[in-house]
């Protein structure tokens, strides 16, 4: 994410941290404003362009409209579960 989860530096990194903790979801984040390489490689990794990206248990799950969705429909709670 940008920014860590009790100051994100973005919009969309907020939304995710609300979405998460809103479901109790107990998560880790990385704030990739630390390190340039990270924040080039988790895009080249996932095959995703975008900034905040959530992962479960290793899977890469989606950006912000993904998880926002996920949370919406109630999915997101039972992929953590599972």
């Amino acid at each position: 994410m940008k920014g860590m989860p009790e100051q994100p530096q973005c919009g969309f990194s907020a939304q995710v941290v609300k979405l998460l903790n809103d479901l109790s979801i107990k998560f880790g984040s990385f704030d990739v404003y630390s390190d340039e390489e990270i924040r080039q490689g988790i895009k080249e990794f996932s095959n995703w362009p975008t900034i905040p990206q959530l992962f479960i248990k290793g899977e890469f799950i989606g950006g912000c409209d993904i998880t926002r969705e996920l949370a919406e429909n109630g999915k997101l709670k039972d992929m953590v579960r599972s």
